[in-house]
């Protein structure tokens, strides 16, 4: 078991933004609240997946709804930790471990906020490999992990908790709350077992986003950070260029829209059009798609290695698009219904 201390959190906040695939919610609001509770709270101590206990009470927290409204709407300390309170208090079980519930942007740092908060480890570990845009996506509910009982808190102090017949409904209808709180939630959700964590999540990916942030900042002094990036995801370059156009809206709790990107260098004389809902789902070069999900698509600023999120995406930014392969579980065909492109509307083979 080692430490998440104060000196972890850039290097956790910018991996987390790459393996965020644009999604997950702004990294930077993210450390500013881990910052705030490590501050005040101490470091937080991360178990490895293989060191939980089989009875284990595990409970993931993570911020809900569109991440346009979650850069004006600011979450505090207590309302992620009520989050998981509420849901502790309504199983009867409290917590034992904290959890992330996906490995992108703010959402692998509100479990931090919440672990410092309540005293508890973190698990290292996230029931994605990834970001996505809606509840039931994550490979929990592939062993038959249940959704809910989900509590949702506002930062007005509002809680309710939700009970679906699957998660599915649940995803129905904590997003119909999330809206009416104002688009941007915590949600406590997805309470399991040691041995259904260690069945379900995804191993190493807290540590794999710090990694990954120290991989970016040594990478400016030599190889190019995109580069790096690729090779330690097993991924390509797919693009370079600039962005030209992106038309973005908040839907249904969701930020959705999509990005031109007019080629640079090699890829002059091409366009890459970037389809997101929250996450970026699709990549057509020139019509064609070259990505889709459940793989990640990884928009990074070409000079920096920097991820740029869907929220923040504008004209002018030049960047490299990867593609790197998701946790095989998802090119499963239970997995491919769940989360690739068919689940999204596009009929695409994956």
């Amino acid at each position: 078991m080692r430490e998440l201390t104060a000196d972890d959190l850039g290097d956790l906040a910018r991996g987390a933004a790459i393996l965020g695939t644009g999604g997950g919610g702004d990294p930077y609001i993210g450390r500013l609240l881990a910052q705030a509770a490590l501050d005040k709270y101490g470091p937080v101590p991360l178990t490895a997946l293989d060191e939980l206990p089989d009875d284990a009470e595990v409970l993931p927290v993570a911020m809900m709804g569109a991440p346009t409204v979650a850069l004006e709407k600011l979450p505090s300390i207590e309302q992620v930790g009520n989050a998981v309170r509420a849901l502790g208090e309504y199983r009867g079980k409290a917590a034992t471990h904290i959890a992330c519930i996906e490995a992108g942007g703010i959402n692998s740092l509100t479990p931090v906020v919440a672990a410092a908060q309540l005293g508890l480890p973190l698990i290292d570990a996230d029931g994605m490999g990834r970001a996505f845009p809606e509840l039931q996506m994550v490979l929990p509910t592939l062993i038959g992990v249940q959704a809910t009982p989900t509590s949702i808190t506002d930062e007005k102090g509002n809680h309710q908790i939700v009970a679906a017949i699957d998660n599915h409904w649940a995803e129905r209808l904590a997003r119909s709350a999330t809206v009416d709180m104002g688009c941007s939630t915590m949600v406590s959700l997805y309470g399991m077992t040691g041995s259904e964590a260690r069945a379900s999540l995804v191993d190493g990916t807290v540590s794999l986003c710090v990694e990954l942030g120290r991989l970016v900042t040594s990478a400016r002094n030599g190889t190019a950070p995109a580069d790096a990036v690729a090779a330690r995801l097993d991924g390509r370059r797919v693009f370079d260029g600039k962005v030209v156009d992106v038309a973005r809206r908040t839907e249904q709790g969701f930020a959705r829209g999509e990005a031109i990107i007019e080629g640079l260098d090699h890829d002059a004389q091409s366009r890459l059009t970037i389809a997101f809902q929250n996450e970026n789902l699709i990549a057509r070069r020139d019509g064609v798609a070259v990505a889709t999900v459940p793989d990640l698509i990884c928009v990074l600023d070409r000079d920096t290695g920097e991820a740029i999120t869907t929220e923040t995406l504008r004209y002018g930014h030049r960047v490299t698009v990867l593609v790197a392969p998701a946790d095989p579980r998802w090119h499963t065909s239970d997995g491919l219904a769940l989360a690739g492109p068919q689940a999204f509307g596009y009929e695409l083979e994956q």
